[in-house]
């Protein structure tokens, strides 16, 4: 069926984008009422997508498509003040549709990116868009392909009166939790979406704020993702499981604290068998991870703030090194690794558990630590309980566990890090035997697990009111003249000893003149 020219404002929103998450945003709206304006730049793949979904597919709710092969005529066809949502790839491309947007747009209109840009990209067009009377929203959209169909985690970012134009469709189409349990709400089909519950959403703060969230979620997601598969590594071989004894592992920890998206489709993969050969799934897959750029993102963000996210740093390493397939096969008939040292530390399934929460609990530490500074460095005042929760559905990274954040963020608004909240001080101390055996047990056995090792380090770290860093800092000062501060003076006084002569007594860096 050709396009024909739509009806001015017949539509409550707009969609530019169509590839396989804008497909499934848009028929998510359509499920809650709305009437959605669809744009492709191939008017092909706009036809084919009204002609696959006929109003039937929406039930009786009211929405349904409105399809418009000129951008011109797309733009008038959405009612004033217009919502118009783009689901292009980040950077470039990004830029080119709002360019080609502005021209057909009047004040008040707002633009929402849900892409994952970057968050200072999204600083940058908002304030160009206002300049020219226009509102934008930067929103992280998570959940996948499933998750946009059926309700995503959305964090949207903006002037406040932005987020009331494109609020009724936001806590419409995201996912929603009990309001009692905090447990997702699934059950969503098409034409039949979830009703009642508490909306994934909420408003996160000014300009690049909602990307900058959804930047670290990806980092966050990162670490989850890459614990998980040293557990995985660990119980098989270190512990000699096969993948469909981890499958069943994975199976029982989905049951208790460890409850997750991502431990139950890793359980899923893992009891897998590949349809070509018969053998395990996951040994016919090549063993090198690709990534989009988010974990660096967040990873280079984390060193400009000065806060230490060494755990989601790491994961992006892991993917790194692993891409270094050919490298390490060669290395692999060259360097010797274990001579069967493990084999004195006992571990336990049971000890894998513990020692993957606890590393799972550091990586979300120095995630939420990160929105912490962010929200002083650009004065967005995130509210991290509110982050927390809008997590707890819909994204890759729902999980049980996020309620036990929310609870602590709740508790303590200002809470500095997640380790100090009371309950997870608790789970830490009556873990973290079985925690440090697991991270002993694999440098000894040669099991790789660089995420594990990390967390407990940051952990350590944390705890330590001594640490090597005076050794560090004297060295700086031998070399740098780069002075210090004593432990028996008022923070804040520097120092500076003049080396070739160290016998003389230190004077303080101002008395010197030096700056620091």
């Amino acid at each position: 069926m050709a396009l024909t020219k739509p009806a001015i404002d017949s539509a409550d929103v707009g969609l530019v984008g169509l590839a396989v998450m804008g497909q499934n945003l848009v028929l998510n709206m359509a499920d809650h009422g709305f009437k959605v304006a669809v744009y492709n730049r191939t008017t092909s793949v706009t036809e084919k997508f009204v002609n696959d979904n006929p109003p039937s597919v929406f039930g009786d709710g009211g929405g349904g498509l409105v399809p418009g092969a000129d951008l011109a005529d797309f733009v008038k066809s959405i009612k004033k003040p217009r919502r118009i949502v783009i689901l292009v790839k980040a950077g470039g491309p990004t830029d080119a549709v709002i360019d080609s947007l502005v021209p057909h747009l009047e004040k008040g209109d707002v633009i929402v990116d849900g892409g994952n840009a970057l968050y200072t990209d999204t600083i940058r067009r908002e304030k160009a868009l206002t300049d020219k009377g226009l509102l934008f929203v930067g929103s992280g959209v998570s959940g996948g392909e499933e998750g946009a169909r059926f309700g995503p985690s959305l964090m949207p970012g903006g002037k406040p009166e932005s987020w009331e134009i494109l609020k009724p469709v936001w806590m419409a189409c995201a996912a929603k939790v009990d309001a009692k349990t905090g447990k997702p709400i699934e059950g969503a089909a098409p034409g039949k979406p979830v009703t009642g519950g508490v909306p994934c959403t909420t408003y996160i703060g000014p300009d690049g704020a909602g990307h900058y969230v959804k930047m670290v979620h990806n980092g966050i997601e990162y670490g989850d993702m890459q614990l998980i598969c040293e557990a995985y590594s660990i119980l098989r071989f270190s512990l000699g499981k096969t993948p469909a004894e981890c499958s069943a592992i994975l199976t029982e920890w989905n049951l208790g604290d460890l409850n997750s998206f991502l431990i139950e489709i890793s359980a899923d993969i893992l009891q897998q068998k590949d349809p070509v050969t018969g053998a395990p799934f996951v040994d016919v897959v090549l063993d090198t991870a690709g990534q989009k750029g988010t974990g660096k993102w967040t990873s280079v963000n984390a060193l400009d703030l000065g806060i230490p996210a060494a755990t989601v740093a790491e994961a992006v390493f892991a993917r790194c090194i692993s891409a270094l397939k050919d490298e390490r096969v060669n290395a692999s008939k060259k360097l010797k690794g274990s001579t069967g040292l493990g084999k004195a530390i006992d571990i336990s399934v049971d000890a894998v558990r513990d020692a993957l929460y606890c590393s799972k609990l550091c990586c979300y530490a120095q995630g939420f630590a990160l929105y912490a500074a962010a929200s002083t460095e650009y004065k967005w005042n995130l509210n991290l309980g509110e982050i927390a929760q809008i997590f707890r559905g819909g994204c890759i990274i729902r999980a049980g566990f996020l309620q036990k954040i929310t609870d602590a963020f709740t508790k303590d608004p200002k809470l500095s890090n997640l380790l100090l909240d009371p309950y997870f001080v608790d789970k830490v101390a009556s873990m973290q035997d079985n925690w440090r055996k697991v991270v002993a047990r694999a440098a000894l056995d040669g099991t790789p697990s660089p995420l594990f090792a990390s967390a407990l380090s940051y952990y350590d770290s944390y705890r330590s009111e001594t640490l090597p860093a005076n050794l560090l800092q004297a060295q700086r000062d031998y070399f740098g003249a780069h002075t210090y501060e004593r432990t028996d003076t008022p923070r804040g006084e520097f120092f500076h000893i003049d080396w070739p002569d160290a016998s003389r007594p230190q004077l303080k860096a101002s008395e010197l003149g030096m700056s620091r």
